[in-house]
């Protein structure tokens, strides 16, 4: 488990964006709606709830500041 500032990656944001399988679910419209993690993969949801807000990203971080 990560404490602390995220470390950005942008070739995985790029690949996550522009994924094959993002683009197939997108564009079929079988996404499921928010919250409904915890149905799907109720393990996954709890490790990223915890990830989530035991880190921060350094993007938003740099939001805050020049805000």
């Amino acid at each position: 488990m990560k404490f602390g500032m995220r470390m950005p990656s942008i070739k995985k944001r790029i690949a996550a964006r522009t994924s094959v399988k993002r683009q197939i679910v997108q564009r079929a419209g079988i996404k499921m709606p928010r919250g409904y993690g915890w149905l799907r993969n109720p393990k996954k949801a709890a490790y990223n709830k915890v990830y989530n807000k035991t880190s921060f990203d350094i993007f938003s971080l740099i939001k805050k500041i020049f805000k």
